[in-house]
């Protein structure tokens, strides 16, 4: 086995030491839950009749206890397009199960929200707690006790964290993430990007806005730029959660269907009464979380997991922070462009070697642990292969991953990559701890020094760059868009005007507690910013004029007030909660959300995790 970096050596350490007392607890809780949990052979007649009463010709193999049963936790609906392939996932996991000797049963569904279809709008405030409530009805599915394993079936942005947080309250249990795949390709995102910025500046109009986006977002599956669903894809696959090369494949197709009953062969091999036990619980463990980091950097992916890392993390015992990011960040080169960092689109990065070369490539740099349990293989390495058909039954086989790049411009080997660092720094200073992703971000803009102009709300932004008050040197201050504010939504719609200023030759940046799309682009940006307005971070102390230093080289994010001044001042003035499109029910989670460094949490906050 190629010897581990010493950073990523230092990280693991550094995690493990933090996370000791934690990781006990949380083990020691899933061992008692296995022993003395709620599990079919301790229900009651009673409640085994009820929880069998509609299985049909599974009812037998049920009543009599001797195989798995898995419970199916799907985010299943048909306006999210990643997820509308899953409406036929259940019946399909039926049959494979029965293929092992085993059953299946819909344990319960999730909520799966878009953030495409919110992005902008006031829907997006519920969007981070949506993770909250995935992870709720996750446990809430798994609560029964009927089942020896679980099939997880989530894509996008908060449904796979959230997923993975509530199964991890449940850890004993072996279970299987399983995919749908992304939409094959569609208009080129470069040609989005340009046409976005053009109805930004008034050039086109909004039916030539809406046939580029048609264009782009054209059927089933997930959305092909490298955004939060598919970089929760790439982490199910270097934490080994995944099926090997399930990740890319897209929807609808014979293979596609061939992986899916592999997974679900696979899970009833590693449950409890058999030799091959491998709980959820014991596959995340602190190696797969740094595995996940650094699979993160390398690719590029999207800023959202410095939010969802440390809570999926929490909930496994785990503890870990942005230190931790920042270090592996400056020891793990970026080797993939996808857009937005590159041309090509998730297929195509598929096409040039995808994960399976990321995997090997990155086991050998020694960036990787190999020797982490996984689902599907004896070491990480295993899931280095690319699932292909063959024969004319179509029988399942998996292929080592190609030994080099099949397009250096899309995947490049880690002795030569795209730029040295993972490109997502920690930015810190008087105005508290940031993210700032570089990778898509040219190197003479990663540093910038201007005046401030102050906002609390986006379209307010968006209305001053109309009005043509940005046209200058800016740094956009964005506040009371954090967790506790208003849900920390993703502020996606700023992308466009900003990158017009930028294209102008100005200076831009973005500071905010809020976030950005896990597209994140080309325009600098600071942003999670921690503490965030309400309750008195600093970012509630600016006005506008003030002068902003933001380097992501230095590693710095400072206002230039005479100090004197700056202690001096009062923090603004919360706005007030918005009502509508269901906000106000989620205030509880707002009024005991922890900061963005810890994950955004109301839900972990509350249990003491």
């Amino acid at each position: 086995m190629p010897e581990l970096h010493p950073d990523v050596a230092a990280v693991t350490e550094r995690v493990i030491a933090r996370s000791r007392d934690s990781r006990r607890a949380y083990l020691d809780l899933i061992g008692r839950e296995r022993e003395a949990g709620v599990h079919r052979p301790k229900l009651a007649c009673g409640n085994l009749a009820h929880g069998f009463a509609a299985s049909g010709e599974d009812k037998p193999a049920i009543i009599a206890g001797g195989a798995m049963n898995i419970g199916i936790v799907t985010a299943y609906n048909d306006m999210l397009s990643a997820h509308q392939p899953y409406g036929r996932y259940p019946e399909q996991i039926k049959l494979f199960a029965r293929e092992v000797g085993a059953t299946a049963q819909v344990a319960g569904g999730t909520p799966a929200m878009c953030d495409g279809v919110t992005q902008g709008q006031r829907g997006m405030e519920l969007s981070l707690f949506s993770r909250d409530t995935i992870a709720m009805s996750t446990a809430v599915a798994l609560s029964h006790g009927m089942f020896e394993g679980a099939a997880l079936l989530g894509i996008c942005d908060k449904i796979v964290p959230g997923l993975i947080i509530g199964a991890l309250r449940f850890g004993h249990l072996p279970m299987i993430l399983i995919p749908a795949g992304p939409m094959p390709s569609g208009l080129a995102n470069k040609e989005k990007q340009r046409i976005r910025q053009l109805f930004a500046e008034g050039k086109v109009g909004r039916k030539e806005l809406l046939e580029s986006e048609s264009a782009s977002y054209h059927g089933a599956g997930t959305c092909t730029f490298y955004g939060t669903a598919n970089s929760n894809q790439m982490m199910m696959d270097v934490m080994g959660l995944h099926m090997p090369g399930a990740s890319f494949i897209n929807p609808g197709t014979r293979l596609r269907q061939a992986v899916t009953r592999a997974a679900i062969h696979r899970l009833t091999e590693i449950g409890w009464s058999g030799n091959d036990y491998r709980p959820l619980g014991r596959c995340i463990d602190e190696k797969a979380i740094v595995n996940a980091i650094v699979g993160l950097l390398a690719t590029g992916g999207s800023t959202n997991h410095a939010i969802h890392i440390p809570a999926m993390a929490r909930a496994a015992g785990i503890v870990v922070d942005w230190e931790d990011f920042d270090r592996l960040s400056g020891a793990v080169p970026l080797i993939a462009r996808v857009y937005p960092n590159g041309a090509g689109d998730v297929n195509h990065f598929h096409a040039a070697g995808g994960m399976s070369y990321v995997i090997a490539s990155l086991i050998d740099a020694g960036l990787l642990h190999d020797d982490i349990v996984t689902v599907a293989g004896t070491r990480l390495r295993d899931h280095a292969r690319d699932p292909k058909l063959t024969g004319e039954d179509d029988g399942l086989t998996f292929e080592d991953a190609p030994a080099e790049p099949l397009d250096d411009t899309m995947l490049r080997p880690p002795a030569r990559p795209f730029q040295p660092d993972g490109g997502m720094r920690l930015v810190k200073g008087n105005l508290g701890r940031a993210t700032f992703k570089t990778s898509a971000v040219e190197p003479q803009r990663r540093t910038i020094e201007a005046p401030a102009r102050v906002f609390s709300d986006q379209d307010d932004v968006i209305a001053a760059f109309k009005a043509g008050e940005l046209d200058g040197d800016v740094v956009v201050v964005v506040r009371f868009q954090g967790p506790r504010a208003n849900g920390m939504p993703e502020l996606h719609k700023l992308t466009p005007p900003l990158g017009v200023l930028q294209d102008r030759g100005h200076k831009v940046a973005l500071v905010t507690d809020g976030r950005m799309s896990g597209a994140s682009g080309k325009v600098p940006a600071a942003i999670h910013l921690s503490p965030e307005a309400v309750g008195g971070g600093p970012i509630g102390r600016i006005r506008d004029g003030d002068v902003i230093r933001l380097s992501a080289e230095d590693g710095i994010l400072e206002v230039l007030v005479d100090p004197a001044e700056w202690e001096s001042r009062e923090d603004a003035t919360r706005p007030p909660d918005g009502l509508g499109t269901g906000r106000e029910l989620f205030a509880f989670m707002r009024q005991g959300a922890d900061d963005a460094e810890r994950g955004g949490s109301a839900m972990l906050a509350a249990a003491g995790l």
